[in-house]
């Protein structure tokens, strides 16, 4: 059984970094990372294939960036010129698998 792993969370303000890990205890294909803001329902924010085809919500295109290493079989979300409404819970997720990792928490002021 494979398990996911995320790190990377915490507080920043508004217009700062961040960035995401999620670390696969083995090989995973298609991934994604998803979030979930108080009150609200999870939502996609962008996916990657083992190959490198990425695809970004909208809301966050631009500013965003998923990558990953198959070689270590971790994937990034790197997060720039933040904003209030990036607050919530940040989870990684394997489709096919029916994975998602625990989830990490990211706090952006204003």
């Amino acid at each position: 059984q494979v398990h996911l792993v995320e790190s990377g969370g915490g507080f920043v303000q508004a217009g700062g970094s961040l960035t995401l890990s999620c670390a696969a205890s083995g090989t995973i294909f298609t991934s994604a990372w998803y979030r979930q803001a108080p009150g609200k329902q999870r939502e996609l924010v962008a996916t990657i294939t083992r190959g490198g085809t990425k695809n970004y919500a909208d809301s966050v295109k631009g500013r965003f960036t998923i990558s990953r290493d198959n070689a270590k079989n971790t994937m990034y979300l790197q997060m720039n010129s933040l904003k209030p409404e990036d607050t919530g819970v940040y989870y990684c997720n394997v489709p096919d698998m029916k994975l998602w990792g625990q989830g990490t928490q990211v706090t952006v002021s204003s």
